[in-house]
């Protein structure tokens, strides 16, 4: 009896922690079943990285359960503690604390206590303290939320700088004109973002340049006008795809861009066959067909039930399976079943989060819920898109937000589950209001005539 009352008490006190929780409960269950999602995925996925690194799957476990327990610290904090005000102040340095991490990237530089430092020798890192920062991760949330804040000012009229500039001389009087306020806050920072991560990774500028732009036709930008950014970047490619033709950009990131593009995988296929085994030919096609055919092996051997967890063999095939092909992984051991989870899951963000900025007081609130609620889903279903194969997207990897090993790619998304639950608390009651008023799709009489 005494164990039952304490099982009451503790599941009572759970129900009563709930109903106290004022942000959205929806997107707060989201994130929690992300979370524990990650954790058994991890444990099982690494045995190869537990190998190379000479570390053990307990070890790899332990530190992801010590990164997702700082992620819900990040997340309480944001909710019980973030403020409209505040994030709109932040948001207005956003571009700034995204160009400068860019341009060290870009430049190569060496400041001392942080460095240009590469992976598979491209610059994609910050060097800080002997800690790798992923900076492209951060770049996302920074961009996304500066939007956010020029956008709002951009629709209010709050600009200052430029109408400052336009009275200093007559020749700067343009900028007191809208389309160069726009051109000048949104669509500058965007071509610059998307170009110098273009220099690091071609997915990565694709993705957040992607985001990016929807996030800001969303908004409520004239499609012309995007229409024209679009053009111009078109523009630009095709002038890099004549200089790596013409051989100038032979060693680029560019030329990497295309391959993976346009890679085919019954070429290199051939390639492995006919090639002497162990020669260099033979080690570059199979490098090249060990993720992509391995992912693809993984997804068509799960099946519909899957190999149960723990009795996955492709996660001892591809080399980052517990990263950048965690869908397929997790696929390989739930089979369409845990795909179909989490499928409703991202879904059931996109839906939630489309619901709370509509219910939201502000625009600035509105537009930071939808673009953040773009970036989970949007990231997410690009890297399902990767692990399918589907053609034309480039086969480099994007994470599964707050499911796949990686520190920084977490806690970053974990301050979007933060950020999106705080701003959630002031929509919850325009909703709450909204969902007791709603009239049932059918109307049932259940009082039966009497008097006949």
């Amino acid at each position: 009896m005494a164990r039952d009352r304490q099982q009451t008490s503790f599941l009572g006190h759970l129900a009563n922690s709930m109903d106290r929780f004022t942000g959205d409960k929806v997107i707060f269950l989201i994130a929690l079943f992300l979370m524990l999602i990650s954790v058994i995925s991890v444990f099982s996925s690494t045995p190869r990285l537990a190998n190379d690194t000479g570390s053990d799957r307990v070890t790899i476990m332990v530190d992801q359960l010590k990164v997702v327990a700082l992620g819900f610290v990040l997340i309480f904090s944001l909710y019980y503690l973030g403020r409209t005000e505040w994030y709109r102040r932040a948001s207005m340095l956003g571009f700034i604390f995204s160009f400068v991490p860019l341009v060290i990237l870009v430049m190569n530089l060496n400041l001392g206590f942080v460095r240009a430092g590469e992976i598979n020798g491209a610059r994609r890192i910050l060097m800080l303290a002997g800690k790798q920062i992923h900076i492209y991760e951060f770049v996302k949330l920074m961009m996304i939320m500066y939007l956010g804040w020029a956008l709002d000012t951009f629709k209010n009229h709050g600009f200052k700088w430029a109408p400052r500039l336009a009275k200093l001389s007559p020749r700067l009087a343009f900028l007191e004109q809208d389309i160069w306020q726009k051109v000048l806050y949104i669509y500058l920072p965007i071509l610059l973002t998307t170009l110098m991560v273009m220099m690091g990774s071609n997915s990565s500028a694709l993705f957040i340049g992607a985001i990016m732009v929807l996030m800001v036709l969303v908004g409520g930008i004239d499609a012309r006008d995007i229409g024209y950014v679009v053009a111009i970047g078109l523009v630009g490619i095709g002038l890099l795809f004549g200089a790596y033709k013409a051989g100038w950009l032979a060693d680029s990131r560019f030329g990497t861009a295309i391959g993976r593009i346009t890679q085919d995988d019954d070429v290199t296929m051939q390639q492995l066959i006919n090639s002497k085994r162990e020669s260099l030919e033979w080690r570059q096609a199979r490098g090249k067909l060990d993720q992509p055919v391995g992912a693809l092996l993984a997804i068509k051997e799960g099946g519909l039930i899957g190999k149960g967890i723990g009795n996955s063999t492709q996660k001892y095939q591809v080399p980052v399976i517990f990263g950048d092909y965690m869908f397929s992984f997790i696929v390989e051991e739930t089979g369409l079943v845990g795909a179909l989870i989490l499928i409703i899951l991202y879904l059931s963000l996109l839906t939630r989060g489309t619901m709370v900025a509509k219910e939201c007081n502000n625009y600035y609130d509105k537009i930071i819920v939808t673009g953040l609620t773009i970036l989970v889903t949007g990231q997410a279903f690009m890297h399902m898109a990767v692990n399918v194969h589907l053609p034309l997207v480039p086969q480099t990897g994007q994470t599964l937000p707050l499911v796949s090993h990686g520190t920084n790619s977490f806690l970053v998304f974990s301050l979007v589950f933060g950020i999106l639950l705080s701003i959630s608390k002031d929509a919850r009651e325009n909703m709450a209001r909204r969902e007791a008023e709603a009239a049932p799709i059918i109307e049932h009489n259940w009082t039966q005539d009497t008097t006949a």
